[in-house]
């Protein structure tokens, strides 16, 4: 079974899968964005009425049968997570959980209804047999388009129930091959933000769509005195800079607090971590934290476009860690991913946690 977004990457996935001779059904998962038209998701190349009608045209163009699957209901917890993180203070993710509960989640429960062996996506990811019958999740061929910190959240039946048809390929050779075998999508632009946010506000204006108090003015504060007001709180994250009031030097966002609409500043050091502390551990390259013999040697990313950065990995209980970087890392945020890899494994992945000191 192929997943069908509309976008060129799970076309080309699926065509591989075609050639090699596999009997492939495309599924398009139909998440209620494709409803709101051009104002959401049918601008962003995710998951809008476009996309269905470029995924249905390239099952048609790759003669495979194409069938719409509901995940209305298990995307919407995605939705309401996303909020619940903002009304939190904290900084949402909701890609991670749409690939697990959604994505993987609700394909593997089609393949299982229609027999289907494999579920193939157009992640940029890879996958080998490990220890114990496990399933290894590695970087992507194609290292600035690797997906990996958005898929450490799929449990090991997860990882061996998918396929990666992209994981050897770069970008270029994706477009290339969807060029070749003349498929529509070939030159489709990659989709940039959340697709169920709308085109013009974002964030903010999908909140308040939904009924969220962002419209509440507040006090910014740096060092315990108001430095100036804002127009909401919601919406603001852990490091960011602009929608920031004039304040006559650089500041970032280091800490909100949506119950008191205080938004605090604080120049760029003041962001800086050396420890960041995670939960909810997904282990991976190992079976459990029990495997591990003291610290041990990791790259590891705070973000998904982030640069992974060296440092030593040591778990604190079964579902949690730490990773102590070589060089501080730059604004650690509640509810982003702490990934870990060693060499180009991913070895464990978790929520950000933050402590009271920073």
């Amino acid at each position: 079974m192929a997943a069908l977004s509309g976008g060129v990457d799970s076309a080309v996935a699926a065509a591989r899968l075609v050639g090699e001779g596999h009997d492939v059904v495309a599924v398009h998962l139909r998440t209620g964005v494709e409803a709101e038209g051009a104002a959401a998701g049918g601008a962003r190349s995710c998951c809008g009425i476009d996309d269905a009608r470029d995924a249905r045209a390239v099952a048609s163009a790759l003669g495979i049968p194409f069938h719409v699957v509901d995940a209305r209901e298990a995307f919407s917890t995605v939705q309401s997570a996303f909020r619940a993180d903002y009304e939190a203070g904290r900084t949402p993710l909701p890609c991670v959980l749409c690939n697990r509960d959604v994505k993987l989640g609700r394909l593997a429960d089609v393949a299982a209804w229609c027999g289907a062996r494999a579920v193939a996506t157009g992640h940029y990811a890879r996958r080998a047999p490990g220890a114990r019958g496990r399933w290894r999740l590695l970087e992507a061929r194609d290292t600035a388009k690797d997906q990996t910190y958005m898929l450490f959240r799929l449990d090991d039946a997860q990882r061996a129930l998918l396929r990666f048809p992209l994981g050897d390929m770069t970008k270029a050779d994706v477009r290339a091959e969807a060029a070749r075998l003349g498929l529509s999508v070939h030159d489709k632009p990659d989709s940039q933000e959340l697709c169920f946010l709308p085109a013009e506000g974002g964030v903010r204006a999908w909140l308040r769509s939904e009924g969220a108090d962002v419209d509440r003015p507040g006090d910014v504060v740096e060092a315990g005195r108001v430095v100036a007001r804002h127009e909401g709180a919601l919406g603001f994250t852990r490091g960011q800079r602009h929608g920031l009031p004039a304040l006559g030097a650089r500041r970032y966002v280091k800490r909100v607090d949506p119950s008191t609409g205080v938004v605090e500043v604080a120049p760029r050091d003041e962001l800086l971590a050396s420890v960041v502390e995670a939960r909810d551990a997904v282990w991976i390259e190992v079976g459990d934290a029990t495997e591990l013999r003291g610290p041990v040697r990791v790259t590891a990313r705070i973000r998904h476009a982030g640069p992974r950065e060296a440092g030593w990995l040591e778990a604190t209980s079964a579902t949690s860690f730490r990773v102590r970087f070589d060089t501080p890392v730059f604004a650690p945020a509640a509810g982003q991913a702490l990934v870990a890899y060693v060499g180009g494994a991913v070895l464990v992945g978790g929520t950000v946690e933050l402590g009271p000191q920073t």
